[in-house]
């Protein structure tokens, strides 16, 4: 969504903020939306039913707990870790935004890892810290450890992703690892979507050895907690008193922290749709990479380890996007305007029934136009 400042507010916004623009979901009323990675699964019944108990019995004429201690220490025994390396955040983007706002800033850099979300350059530019970045391969879309690793070295934060969005790939464990020994600064991990991953993969296993190292994690993806807006950092406890200083005061409202806190104590009752989605990633993959054998030059899907696959589609992505949406009421998410992204869609895994409409609308959208 571009937006054009009147010369009055030209002259009164802060000179790097003149050219920022709001982040467009691109999200247009359809039948089926598959465009965000959120959990089309939703909470299970019987968890969503302890929410509306919780909410109902919510103290909303108070302020609600600053630091969201009870969610904390449900967090912190999870995770095996204790409560000072936990701080809870108003969603995913609150811990991105406040690491740039307190570890970032004018005559600092931010290396990032592109195709990657793009929050965090925009974030970069709202807090005036400089981008380093060092592009994934643009067949496999993997990273480059060793030139990640020596852009590190000059770098006062980095932000990597894993799975990474768009792509899917996981960031290895010892380049991560390699990262922390070379950053003079803290490395986030930010992995939203670890819960679709396989086990051993994250980078919670490397906090005692790295304090240098940030998790990112969110209920917004596996838990299907999307519109709470909850997330939480796991780092250092010096680490976490920064966090807790800079913050804005009641970030966490009372109705977030209690739907978040019954999600997490009813974690296990999400495994099932967790699995399903798994099989389900495994089989759209498969069913697009057989749509698109013998097609044009470049059309691809790559393996994803997230709830969502990237698909190329040379010449002809953003016409298929629009197809999809007017003529099958389906939305996906059209990357093909972002560096490295060219004709590139990104597909969510929905629900047996939706993914089955995706491959058939695909099927016939690619026969007419990559034939």
């Amino acid at each position: 969504m571009m937006i054009e400042l009147s010369e009055r507010m030209r002259a009164l916004v802060q000179p790097h903020l003149v050219d920022a623009e709001p982040y467009d979901p691109m999200f247009s009323p359809t039948r089926i939306n598959l465009s965000a990675n959120e959990n089309t699964y939703g909470i299970p019944a019987a968890v969503r039913a302890h929410i509306d108990e919780a909410l109902a019995q919510a103290t909303l004429n108070r302020y609600p707990d600053a630091m969201s201690n009870e969610l904390r220490d449900e967090i912190a025994a999870w995770h095996g870790v204790r409560r000072e390396q936990v701080c809870v955040c108003n969603g995913g983007d609150e811990g991105i935004f406040n690491l740039l706002l307190a570890f970032g800033g004018a005559g600092r850099t931010v290396l990032t890892c592109p195709p990657d979300f793009s929050e965090y350059a925009q974030f970069a530019q709202l807090l005036q810290t400089s981008v380093a970045t060092v592009f994934r391969d643009p067949e496999t879309m993997l990273p480059d450890g060793p030139a990640l690793v020596e852009a590190a070295r000059a770098a006062n934060l980095a932000i990597v992703t894993s799975p990474n969005n768009p792509t899917g790939d996981l960031m290895p464990l010892d380049l991560v690892a390699a990262l922390c020994d070379a950053c003079p600064g803290l490395v986030m991990v930010d992995e939203a979507y670890m819960k679709f991953a396989e086990p051993g993969a994250s980078a919670l296993a490397l906090l005692d050895e790295h304090p240098n190292l940030v998790v990112l994690r969110t209920f917004s993806k596996a838990f299907g907690e999307a519109g709470v807006r909850c997330g939480y950092i796991i780092a250092a406890p010096d680490v976490i008193d920064v966090y807790a200083a800079v913050r804005q005061i009641y970030s966490v409202n009372v109705l977030s922290q209690a739907a978040a806190l019954v999600a997490l104590r009813e974690r296990a009752a999400f495994d099932e749709d967790i699995a399903t989605i798994k099989r389900e990633r495994g089989r759209v993959y498969t069913g697009i990479e057989q749509l698109l054998a013998g097609t044009a030059a470049g059309a691809r899907v790559w393996p994803s380890s997230g709830n969502f696959l990237l698909v190329r589609l040379p010449g002809c992505a953003s016409r298929i996007r629009t197809r999809l949406r007017d003529e099958y009421s389906i939305l996906v998410r059209d990357f093909s305007a972002a560096p490295g992204l060219m004709d590139c869609l990104r597909i969510t895994i929905g629900t047996p029934a939706e993914n089955d409409e995706v491959l058939t609308a695909l099927g016939a959208l690619v026969k007419e136009e990559l034939a």
